[in-house]
């Protein structure tokens, strides 16, 4: 599957309110991994919303720190590799919390919800190589 599809995948999960945004990254994000998919679903369900109040890191952003972590078996590159993701995130989207993407005291959105989740994967798929295979 290439990148853009990924990332319409992980949005229409999204967009099906059947995931929240760290759910749908990491559910596309981590498919192929031996990891049962509803350990992943459920691991990444409390990430919604910057963390619950919106005073956190995207959700979308943080599924992808997941995969990475679930990707690298927690070694120590998981780190940088992490810290290049959100980076690449973060120029996408104009900001990391989800309070400052969703313009919670300015008003102005900078990115949507879906955006979040598709740049997210674009993110990552841009650090660790299309499909996540690049170490």
């Amino acid at each position: 599957m290439t990148t853009e599809e990924r990332a319409e995948k992980a949005a229409s999960l999204r967009q099906a309110h059947t995931h929240n945004c760290c759910q749908a990254v990491a559910a596309v994000l981590t498919e192929e991994l031996p990891i049962a998919a509803e350990t992943v679903f459920e691991l990444a369900a409390g990430f919604a919303g910057g963390m619950g109040n919106m005073e956190g890191t995207c959700g979308a952003m943080v599924g992808a720190a997941t995969a990475v972590g679930l990707q690298m078996q927690g070694s120590r590159g998981a780190v940088v590799k992490t810290r290049a993701i959100q980076e690449d995130f973060t120029r996408r989207c104009g900001a990391l919390l989800c309070k400052d993407l969703k313009g919670v005291g300015t008003g102005k959105v900078l990115c949507p919800c879906e955006d979040c989740v598709r740049n997210a994967v674009r993110a990552y798929d841009a650090v660790m190589g299309e499909g996540g295979n690049k170490q």
